[in-house]
C-alpha cells in the first residue's frame, strides 16, 4: 500500500525515474480498487459505484501516466513511448516488456537510480 501512496504523493511528477517494483505495486492496488468498484457497481445495480468508478479513473489517471513516464525514463527510455500504447497489440506488448525490465545501472540522464543506495561522504 504505501508504494501506492507513494506514486500518489508524486502526482504529477514527471521527471526522475521509478523502480519496476514502485509501478507494478501500484499498477496492483489501482487493479485491484478497479475490479472492487466494478463488482460493487455490478452487484449493486447503482449508479453511485458507477459514478465513483469514473471519478476514481478520471483521479489516478495523471498519477498513472507520471509513473509510467518514470518507469520508462528507469529503463533509459523517453517517456513518449507511452504513446506507442496507441498501436494495436504490438504498443501495449512492447510496453509490457519495457516496464518489465531492470533498471538501467547507475545514473542516466533522468537521474540517479533509485534502486541504488545513496553515498554519503561523511
Amino acid at each position: 500500500m504505501s508504494w501506492f501512496l507513494e506514486v500518489l504523493k508524486k502526482y504529477a511528477v514527471f521527471n526522475g525515474r521509478a523502480r519496476r517494483k514502485e509501478y507494478w505495486m501500484y499498477t496492483l492496488f489501482v487493479g485491484i480498487i478497479y475490479v472492487v468498484l466494478s463488482v460493487l457497481s455490478v452487484a449493486t445495480k447503482s449508479s453511485a459505484f458507477s459514478i465513483l468508478l469514473v471519478i476514481f479513473w478520471l483521479a489516478i489517471l495523471l498519477p498513472s501516466l507520471a509513473v509510467g513516464v518514470r518507469r520508462l525514463h528507469d529503463t533509459g527510455r523517453s517517456g513518449w513511448w507511452l504513446l506507442f500504447g496507441i498501436v494495436p497489440l504490438v504498443g501495449g506488448i512492447t510496453l509490457l516488456v519495457f516496464t518489465c525490465l531492470d533498471s538501467e545501472p547507475g545514473q542516466n540522464k533522468y537521474g540517479p537510480n533509485p534502486k541504488e543506495a545513496p553515498v554519503y561522504a561523511g
